[in-house]
């Protein structure tokens, strides 16, 4: 199949490593332009690398902290510096500490709600009016299967990205005539280090090794088995092709069937 966006400019966010790094070779796979963000300039510079040694799109990356003041500002000039524009913003944020939620406290909640929500939003708004007036566009932000079932342990990130989805859906509705669609992905258990970083912690929780923590994981995951980065980054790819254009308002989910609910 023919994706469509073959020279079409994508920013992707949190791209240094895992899901961001994947969506974003996958895009560069289809012949985007895209735009590698993160905070550590040799991780970045070598993913650059990696992926335009493949010859088919084009990579750049450009450092940023989803946590600082200036990062809204930051990435609006390099995309203007870089890519010249922009068709493609995947909204990709790292994710917050574990924990329960009666253990929330009010500076948690501000410092990720600002890196988390708040960034995102305004990042995407300030796009909006030029896919607009190119009359194209495709927003993606990855969250988690939390937003569907609340996972345990990761109280700060089920309701922080729960936020997301309202405002998604919304946004979808509003700018659907303008020939922009603005869709979500849900990761289950995708293989990343942020993966081996929960299952350590969950093992330290619940006194267990993290061997005995993986295999009890996989008992609920009707696969079988762990999802792979690529598998998870072409469903992203597909919802930014040109084909997924009445693909709007909904969220996708990749987790081998593990979700229970409809």
């Amino acid at each position: 199949m023919d994706f469509g966006i073959s020279g079409k400019r994508a920013l992707v966010l949190a791209s240094s490593r895992g899901l961001g790094l994947g969506i974003a070779t996958a895009l560069a796979k289809e012949g985007a332009h895209v735009l590698l963000v993160g905070r550590t300039a040799e991780k970045l510079a070598a993913n650059v690398e990696a992926i335009n040694a493949l010859g088919k799109g084009k990579a750049d990356w450009v450092q940023g902290d989803l946590s600082r003041d200036d990062f809204v500002e930051t990435m609006i000039q390099a995309v203007t510096e870089k890519l010249g524009g922009i068709d493609i913003l995947v909204n990709n944020t790292g994710g917050p500490t574990p924990g329960m939620a009666q253990d929330i406290t009010v500076e948690k909640l501000e410092t990720f709600f600002q890196s988390m929500v708040l960034r995102v939003i305004a990042l995407t708004g300030a796009f909006l009016p030029h896919m607009k007036e190119q009359g194209w566009g495709r927003i993606l932000t990855v969250a988690s299967s939390g937003v569907f079932e609340p996972i345990p342990n990761l109280a700060l990130s089920n309701t922080l990205r729960g936020a997301l989805v309202g405002w998604n859906k919304t946004l979808a509705s509003e700018i659907a005539g303008s020939g922009i669609t603005a869709n979500m992905l849900l990761p289950g258990r995708i293989h990343t280090d942020r993966i081996d970083e929960l299952d350590g912690a969950n093992a330290k929780r619940l006194g267990k090794s993290v061997e005995e923590v993986r295999e009890a994981s996989l008992k609920t995951i009707p696969a079988g088995r762990l999802g792979k980065v690529e598998e998870f980054a072409a469903a992203g790819a597909f919802l930014c092709s040109q084909p997924a254009s009445y693909i709007t308002g909904t969220m996708l989910r990749v987790d081998g069937g593990a979700s229970k609910s409809i």
